[in-house]
């Protein structure tokens, strides 16, 4: 079961998608596709492991409530909208959602994962609000974000594919040079792993090996920094 929580910002207000009642906090950050029913099916794993999940609607000052089918065609439409897309609004959203969910009844400690260009807001929200945990999946614009890296002060899991199209090999080096010696931080890279290879409603990118190796790891981190 799914209810929406309001978030409230000074120049508007947006949907906040809540599963769970009581537990540690995920704000789940969505893909290019927008809160659609793979965050549902995260969410829905995420709340049988005892979180309670919130995701924003990240692209409410475009269209609120928008979402499309993970396939080829919705590609372009997906990439027009990160096109538009605030990204200093849209930290300063993501770290209101976050203000809320942290306030409601029942909620703990409270950590953000992020897929995609969520993987990428996830690692920027991290670097300017209070998280007790980040998780951060293939995100394209951490390699040339790492000057904000000194700011995340919370523990931190990385994954990347080493086959990614959109993501260049030496683009992840330079996150695995960045994280290397620091405490907390760990990255993970499915070698075989292409873009948005843990998306199961997206056939066109999910692969099931590198998808099931890299939620294992997560499902550890956040036991391990939640609980």
């Amino acid at each position: 079961m799914t209810r929406i929580e309001r978030v409230v910002v000074p120049d508007g207000e947006f949907d906040l998608h809540v599963w769970g009642q009581d537990g540690p906090g995920v704000l789940l950050v969505q893909e290019i596709f927008g809160v659609g029913e793979y965050l549902q099916a995260v969410a829905e794993d995420l709340v049988a492991l005892g979180y309670v999940v919130a995701a924003p609607d990240m692209f409410w000052r475009i269209q609120p409530g928008w979402n499309v089918v993970h396939n080829e065609e919705a590609l372009p439409q997906g990439m027009s909208m990160v096109s538009q897309f605030d990204w200093t609004k849209g930290v300063e959203d993501a770290e209101a959602a976050l203000a809320v969910l942290k306030g409601l009844p029942g909620v703990g400690k409270v950590g953000v994962l992020g897929f995609c260009f969520g993987g990428t807001l996830a690692y920027l929200l991290a670097a300017r609000a209070e998280v007790d945990s980040l998780v951060s999946f293939y995100g394209s614009g951490v390699p040339g974000a790492l000057d904000q890296i000194d700011g995340i002060g919370a523990p931190a899991q990385f994954h990347f594919g080493g086959d990614d199209p959109y993501i260049p090999r030496e683009d992840v080096a330079k996150v695995e040079r960045a994280v290397e010696g620091r405490d907390g931080m760990e990255i993970h890279v499915q070698e075989d792993g292409g873009h948005a290879f843990h998306n199961r409603k997206a056939p066109m990118f999910y692969q099931p090996e590198p998808a099931a190796r890299a939620w294992r790891l997560t499902e550890e981190f956040l036991a391990r920094t939640l609980s």
